[in-house]
């Protein structure tokens, strides 16, 4: 029934029982519009992209490391995770553990935001599972799959809980001093690249051969996935103001020019130095350049997305290329995917230069409170003669930085202790060797050449060959 308050409405905006006075539905649309989006950069995004750019037998194993994690994530969010991160506070750096899974919850306003819980919930979920998935990337090719379903619930239960309620959660000890975070390069990218890395050297190395060549088995779908990840992330800035607001607009366009920016200059650098344009590489500057402007999308100016593009392209390029080759410890860990160098060195990077470069008025339009002496860069504190202010979102940026390192580094390795004690952390050498048959009974591709060993899977249909067998024998047929 319509409230007779607003019987001046239009009927379409008319607020009821389905439709609360609180709640905007522009705001509520675009919400789960941006969530759905970053939900696409997970799946199929980044199953395609791990799927394809490993080597072919371990196509299967790569892409389903990330599938399981995107459903596991989701049951372990709405049981406990949600709460733990954003309901009511326990510690000061953690909610009390509860479920999200009444009415009377998701239900309500989310927080002082136009629309439900169940709508952050959804949002911030798909937040989690990437987060989880990009640290499957350190992982692939050798990383025994019935650890990697225990590490999943326990490493979002006791480390992404902790870092999403300190930063994010209004009543979280971080968020109280300030620090910008505007959409997860402290959360999601610097947490998933140090988690990743500490995983990957409690798990061990690929087989020997797998490290010395591992082309991609198919470039061009690894492009396919590559977009699907550039494009939602569209959703993954643009959705963080929480509303349809000119600050959302801003941060996606921030984004895109610092993601364009860095795969440029990403590519020059290969050509100078490998005088060859490497697709591969180009790939890498586009993840560096969206996981740099995330803390900072939405509050800086577009020069300043265009500076932190350059140089996300660069920093973490020569991290890559030169340091990795020089340092013993980088060296000495195997992370497949370089999540170290694209997440992590990029989120610290992306952390800093926000606290140099937030513009204090772009900060009021993102936070939607008095930005006198907070949320200040350092530049914008030299020019405005609030140089204080700006030193100490330096320093709470740099706190930051050094508690999400020190929580992942730390969590990460008892968590992987803990597995190690009932499985394995890593395949058997027989797995290594045989790749996606051996653990899954699968192979990614049915290619002329591979197709006899193919057709002997008992996974070659729906059916399974025995129970194709079976059904021809009844029928008095070959099952040929």
């Amino acid at each position: 029934m319509t409230d007779p308050r607003y019987t001046w409405l239009p009927s379409n905006l008319q607020p009821d029982d389905a439709n609360p006075p609180w709640m905007n539905k522009g705001d509520n649309a675009w919400q789960l519009t941006a969530a759905t989006m970053v939900g696409l950069q997970s799946i199929p995004g980044l199953v395609i992209l791990y799927g394809s750019i490993v080597k072919k037998k371990w196509a299967v194993n790569s892409a389903f490391m990330a599938l399981y994690a995107f459903a596991a994530v989701l049951v372990c969010w709405v049981g406990w995770g949600y709460q733990m991160s954003f309901g009511h506070r326990l510690l000061p750096f953690l909610g009390r553990i509860d479920d999200a899974l009444d009415q009377h919850v998701l239900l309500k306003q989310a927080f002082g935001y136009k629309f439900p819980n169940a709508t952050m919930l959804y949002f911030q979920f798909v937040f989690a599972a990437i987060t989880l998935i990009l640290i499957a990337g350190a992982l692939l090719g050798r990383m025994n799959f019935i650890a990697w379903m225990l590490f999943v619930p326990l490493w979002l239960t006791f480390s992404y809980t902790i870092g999403a309620f300190s930063i994010w959660c209004p009543d979280g000890w971080l968020a109280k001093m300030g620090l910008i975070d505007y959409s997860g390069g402290f959360v999601i990218h610097l947490s998933s690249g140090v988690a990743g890395f500490t995983a990957a050297y409690w798990v061990g190395p690929r087989a020997t051969r797998d490290r010395e060549r591992f082309p991609p088995n198919n470039i061009l779908l690894m492009l396919a996935g590559a977009g699907l990840l550039w494009m939602g992330w569209t959703g993954f800035n643009g959705g963080d103001p929480y509303m349809a607001s000119i600050d959302a607009s801003l941060a996606v366009l921030n984004t895109h020019i610092c993601a364009a920016t860095s795969l440029l200059t990403w590519l020059l650098l290969d050509i100078l130095f490998f005088e060859k344009p490497s697709v591969i590489g180009a790939t890498q500057g586009m993840i560096t350049g969206l996981v740099c402007i995330t803390p900072a999308a939405g509050v800086v100016q577009g020069w300043a997305a265009i500076i932190m593009g350059v140089l996300s392209g660069s920093i973490p390029w020569f991290t890559m290329m030169v340091l990795h080759k020089k340092i013993r410890l980088l060296k000495a860990v195997d992370d497949t995917m370089a999540v170290f160098h694209t997440h992590a060195v990029a989120g610290i990077l992306g952390g800093l230069l926000t606290g140099f470069f937030a513009n204090p008025k772009l900060s009021r339009l993102f936070y939607l409170v008095d930005t006198w002496q907070h949320y200040i860069g350092l530049a914008y504190g030299f020019h405005t003669g609030r140089v204080g202010a700006g030193f100490k979102q330096m320093g709470i940026q740099i706190l930051g930085v050094v508690f999400i390192i020190g929580l992942n580094v730390v969590v990460t390795s008892l968590i992987c202790l803990l597995i190690r004690l009932v499985v394995p952390l890593r395949m058997s050498e027989e797995e290594l060797n045989g790749g996606d048959d051996a653990v899954h009974g699968e192979e990614a591709y049915a290619l002329w050449g591979d197709g006899e060993k193919f057709e002997r899977s008992v996974h070659n249909s729906v059916y399974g060959v025995e129970d194709v067998e079976l059904k021809g024998k009844r029928k008095g047929e070959s099952a040929v």
